[in-house]
């Protein structure tokens, strides 16, 4: 049961994080489909950190400099969105995923040629952190605790604080509801979803180095995020786009997907005997029964998806 709970636990901070990052941007008035990308290129900041950074600084450096490193590439990356769907009315969906399909490839061609250049006869697409991963985890009484379950309590409370409570998340989410009713008392849509974007893009590369070391000392980056960036969005839409909502469903959704690593340990799961792959499918499986059934309650930001034009009232 503590192995079901640690993991239960890490994955539902991944989702948390992730469909955070989504909330914000669909608030703003841009759907974020590009998540499953940011989240790679996230893993791939923190972990080239943890690569090249000297695994015997204090802890406290190692946590903070591999959550900067994430949250600064999937700011960069998550700007491709801003720029194409903000500045050039792009449509968001297509955009989205191409950046799903480009954050796999440019991430493993990247790791492949940084490994190939330490050693010519090294052409993988893993990185190892064996030791630096060490820095994240305090074993209590046989329960690995991660400090990044820490981290997705404190940005659940930020983004409660931060969407209800500040001038800053209401205008935000005025932006996603009536933008033309927004520019009319002088707030500027643009400015709001630009930012509502790159809160995304940090909190979906968060979500990916939380991923990417939940459980194992080594990535191959070929893998992606295994459709994680698509659960996250259906835990933000079972949410109902609300942070307490969304920490509830990711809780389930993150339970499902715990019992893909640790069903050999219940007897009465191995007497059902079912292949291992039924378990990993789990959580997506769950997630189209659960959207079938609540899609049609779902209220989203009605201005999501719609580009912003100024000129028109």
């Amino acid at each position: 049961m503590l192995l079901l709970a640690q993991y239960t636990l890490i994955f539902a901070s991944v989702l948390l994080l992730v469909a955070m990052g989504g909330c914000f941007s669909e608030h703003s008035g841009v759907i974020n489909i590009g998540l499953e990308g940011i989240m790679v290129m996230g893993a791939l900041g923190g972990a080239l950190m943890m690569k090249f950074l000297d695994p015997s600084v204090p802890a406290i450096v190692m946590i903070l400099m591999v959550i900067l490193a994430a949250v600064i590439m999937g700011m960069l990356y998550s700007l491709l969105l801003a720029v194409a769907a903000i500045q050039f009315k792009a449509d968001q969906t297509l955009v989205g995923t191409a950046m799903n399909m480009l954050g796999t490839a440019a991430a493993t061609v990247a790791v492949r040629a940084i490994n190939s250049a330490e050693s010519p006869d090294n052409v993988s697409s893993a990185i190892q952190y064996i030791e630096e991963k060490k820095a994240f985890l305090i074993n209590i009484n046989g329960f690995e605790f991660n400090w990044f379950m820490v981290v997705a309590v404190l940005v659940l409370v930020a983004s409660y604080v931060t969407l209800y409570k500040t001038r800053f998340g209401l205008r935000l989410m005025a932006c996603g509801e009536h933008p033309q009713a927004a520019d009319s008392v002088g707030i500027n849509v643009y400015k709001m979803r630009y930012a509502g974007v790159l809160i995304s893009g940090a909190l979906g590369g968060l979500g990916g180095i939380v991923y990417i070391t939940a459980g194992v000392s080594e990535w191959k980056f070929e893998n992606g995020v295994a459709g994680f960036g698509f659960l996250a969005l259906a835990v933000m839409i079972f949410g109902q786009w609300k942070p307490v909502n969304i920490a509830l469903a990711s809780l389930l959704f993150g339970l499902f997907r715990a019992l893909s690593n640790v069903y050999t340990g219940f007897p009465l799961l191995l007497s059902l005997k079912l292949p291992g792959t039924v378990y990993n499918m789990l959580p997506y499986i769950i997630s189209l029964i659960v959207l079938a059934f609540t899609s049609k309650r779902s209220r989203a930001p009605k201005a999501e998806g719609i580009p912003y034009d100024k000129g028109q009232r």
